[in-house]
């Protein structure tokens, strides 16, 4: 299965609140922290919600 790592590169103040917790779901706590997941659709959705904040890459198995 790929894996995405997603990087969070701007930050969550004056962001709404669900935003800032879909940045705590996926485990993001601050500028240039990255984290890896498996590419799911619950995963997708989440990035897809704040895309403006964060970057995606993907990587292969």
């Amino acid at each position: 299965m790929a894996k995405l790592k997603i990087t969070q590169v701007r930050s969550a103040i004056d962001r709404p609140r669900d935003q800032k917790a879909t940045l705590k779901a996926l485990g993001l706590r601050r500028i240039r922290h990255s984290v890896i997941h498996n590419d799911t659709p619950q995963i997708q959705g989440m990035v897809r919600k704040v895309k403006h904040l964060v970057t995606v890459e993907k990587i292969s198995s």
